[in-house]
């Protein structure tokens, strides 16, 4: 690792700020065929050959030596021994985390809408819409890199608390390796039935089905840009939240914070993947200096030191803006995943922001906080795609039908109306259908 980390710098004044900095954004898409046309092939596999395909490439890329795919399901009780086997510091962290997550989502549920309708019009018409939950959802969850228990509690519970009758996990075990918190969490979370695969091949399993893994709903879960590109090639066949790209954070601060504090809430992006972007939006020239100083004061002492400088090198930008507002104003046009402001009046700016997949308001609201345990969901839209989606949510676990119930005396206007309506559309079994109907 190089002894200085030099960041990207742009001024909001600059001649093609804007290019600059939407095209700083995109990620390069060389390699997107070559991914595309192995996960077709996996997919194509895995939907006309079943569980001797998820064998076979379990083998390939896990290296796990079986022969029957129910070698692959954990027991329930193995996920329960997983939880008594925590230490108590582990333990009490991940009940509150749950907890945390289950109470937020109870909430969204009864605040979003989340639940069926009704009302009667005065001719005696009843209008209206049943929300019900999915029958089966699968849920994805990372363990190349490393290994994601938050990821269970945030997938699995938003999907309980909807009334999702069967949840079942799929993650990765390369070599066998079995992470006792993302069991425990999915213990902790109701999910019903793990198995140990992942990649291409876990998203096709759940997709089509095989004679041991059931088909499902929808599928939900970040992963590598197989497991997306494997999703997206699924999409209509089953429901998927999202594509998640790398992680991104964005920071508006006004020059009031700690530098130290800004410098490592960037590293908490960074430090996932090389391609993750962390961008500080600021006023002040001198607190973007100090934030530079404090990143090579402290990048030095992580763990990930060269994920973090790689992913700085490459896509990590330092932007002077005008003042707050014009940071606001960049900040909708970035989209970005994580929205942090670090300002004396946090909410003034929160009003101006309408693109964002969540939003920390305020010095003491690391983005860290809502990755584990603040309790919103930390599943959200990457790569700008917040300007049009939300993070994941109960609501992604149901789903609505409008209910019509038509009185005698209802049908006599409606029918009318229908009738000149098709005919007008020269669809005439539609204005019959209605005319049949009609008093004489």
């Amino acid at each position: 690792m190089s002894a200085q980390v030099q960041l990207k710098r742009l001024n909001s004044k600059d001649t093609g700020f804007k290019e600059t900095l939407l095209s700083s954004l995109s990620l390069p898409a060389a390699d997107d065929v070559a991914i595309d046309a192995a996960v077709v092939e996996i997919l194509s596999a895995v939907q006309k050959q079943g569980d001797e395909a998820v064998i076979s490439f379990t083998k390939q890329f896990d290296r796990l030596n079986i022969s029957n795919v129910s070698e692959l399901e954990i027991p329930h009780q193995e996920l329960e021994q997983a939880y008594s086997s925590l230490s108590a510091e582990q333990k009490n962290a991940l009940d509150i985390a749950a907890k945390r997550v289950r109470a937020y989502h109870e909430k969204q549920k009864i605040e979003a809408g989340c639940h069926s309708w009704e009302y009667e019009e005065a001719d005696g018409t009843r209008l209206g819409q049943k929300v019900t939950a999915l029958d089966r959802v699968g849920i994805y969850v990372p363990g190349g890199k490393a290994a994601y228990p938050s990821s269970v509690l945030m997938n699995a519970i938003p999907a309980k608390v909807a009334g999702v009758t069967e949840v079942i996990m799929v993650v990765p075990t390369p070599d066998g390796a079995r992470n006792p918190l993302v069991l425990a969490a999915a213990y902790l979370s109701g999910v019903d039935r793990v198995f140990t695969i992942g990649g291409a091949q876990a998203v096709g399993a759940l997709a089509y089905g095989t004679k041991t893994i059931p088909s499902v709903d929808k599928i939900v879960g970040p992963g590598n840009a197989y497991v997306a590109a494997a999703k997206r090639r699924v999409f209509g066949r089953v429901g998927i939240d999202m594509i998640a790209g790398p992680s991104e954070i964005l920071v508006l601060c006004d020059g009031t914070t700690n530098p130290d504090w800004i410098a490592m809430d960037l590293f908490s992006q960074a430090e996932h993947d090389e391609q993750a972007q962390s961008i500080l939006l600021c006023p002040d020239a001198a607190f973007i200096e100090q934030v530079q100083i404090s990143i090579n004061k402290l990048l030095p002492e992580m763990p990930r030191a060269k994920v973090i400088e790689a992913s700085l090198t490459n896509r990590a930008l330092l932007i002077q803006v005008k003042d707050m507002t014009e940071a606001c104003e960049i900040a909708n046009a970035i989209a970005a995943e994580h929205l942090e402001i670090c300002a004396e009046d946090p909410r003034k700016w929160a009003e101006q922001i309408r693109h964002a997949g969540a939003i920390f308001m305020g010095n003491y609201t690391s983005e860290s906080l809502g990755d584990y345990c603040a309790g919103p969901n930390h599943v959200l839209p990457t790569a700008r795609t917040a300007r049009f989606s939300s993070p994941l949510g109960v609501y992604d676990f149901i789903k609505r039908s409008s209910m019509i119930e038509v009185s005698e005396a209802g049908a006599q206007s409606l029918g009318a109306v229908a009738s000149t309506l098709a005919r007008g559309e020269g669809l005439q079994a539609h204005a019959r259908a209605a005319e049949m109907r009609l008093k004489k």
